[in-house]
């Protein structure tokens, strides 16, 4: 707990398996566990990033109203849709009001929009999704007179990341700027190039907190700050240099499971290496088919 009273717990959420197809080396698709983060003081919580399908919201509401805190704000680090679809139905259970940046906004109604396409194909259990979030004035709110700051990173794993800032415990809850034993999912950022990600990392390393919670992330790993920043960093320079020397999808999925054969979140470097494969074999063509592609 901080001077300022405030302190932080992280609850991970059961990842939903996917409904269609198994990965190249036969395993299922699973989707990587989620940390919402619930951040609190004496009286009052804010919470972050809650998730996707209804038992998440069921399973995470019933922990949140555990804590005995008056939930205030619900915060949106990104506009992918698995960091945020249930979140109408925490805040109508908590009274609660939802904040994010304004280009997250924008993403999220990008997100709602593709849902018939992609997320509703590959995951069953996904509440209405309403966009109901706002801005607040200079990206700043507070949690019982303690100052929570929205950063803007930039393009990561999608455009118009933020990540939460809170000075006051050397936090930053990272969404999906920084992961933590977790493959990280490129699809999108191979049309912006990784620099841009490179960028957004460097951005959070000058807040110069001491934990980041990663928005995906093995449960049985610290949240030491030094460590997966660095973590995070040499994962796109092995994916930049695979991307390089190996061939085809199937090459670059296998190469990155013997690299990385404890990382979590397999599904999501399969969806990663047919889109980024896809684009490159298809040059003019619609990206967007690739990167939706490489989740059915």
């Amino acid at each position: 707990m901080s001077p300022t009273g405030l302190t932080h717990k992280v609850f991970i959420n059961k990842s939903p398996q996917q409904d269609s197809g198994d990965l190249p080396n036969g395993e299922r698709r699973l989707f990587p566990p989620l940390a919402s983060t619930l951040i609190y003081g004496a009286e009052e919580a804010v919470l972050v990033d809650p998730g996707l399908t209804t038992d998440q919201a069921h399973a995470l509401g019933d922990w949140v109203a555990g804590m005995n805190r008056r939930l205030t704000d619900i915060f949106i680090t990104h506009g992918h849709g698995d960091h945020w679809f249930n979140t109408d139905l925490l805040a109508q259970r908590f009274g609660a009001r939802v904040v994010a940046g304004e280009g997250t906004i924008g993403q999220m109604h990008a997100n709602v929009a593709a849902r018939p396409f992609v997320w509703d194909k590959v995951y069953p259990g996904i509440p209405e999704s309403p966009v109901t979030a706002v801005t607040v004035p200079g990206n700043r709110f507070t949690l019982e007179g303690n100052e929570l700051v929205i950063v803007e990173a930039g393009y990561t794993d999608t455009d118009a990341s933020t990540v939460l800032h809170v000075p006051d415990l050397g936090l930053v809850v990272a969404g999906d700027v920084i992961y933590n034993g977790a493959h990280l999912y490129l699809s999108e950022t191979s049309l912006a190039g990784l620099d841009a990600w490179r960028q957004a990392i460097d951005r959070v390393e000058s807040l110069g907190a001491r934990h980041i919670v990663a928005g995906h992330q093995n449960a049985d790993r610290d949240d030491d700050a030094a460590r997966t920043i660095a973590e995070t960093r040499e994962y796109l320079d092995v994916a930049e240099e695979l991307f390089r020397t190996q061939k085809t999808a199937v090459d670059y999925f296998n190469e990155m499971v013997d690299r990385y054969p404890d990382r979590l979140g397999r599904t999501v470097l399969w969806a990663t290496a047919q889109a980024v494969y896809g684009i490159r074999d298809n040059p003019g063509q619609d990206p967007v088919q690739y990167i939706a592609g490489g989740w059915l």
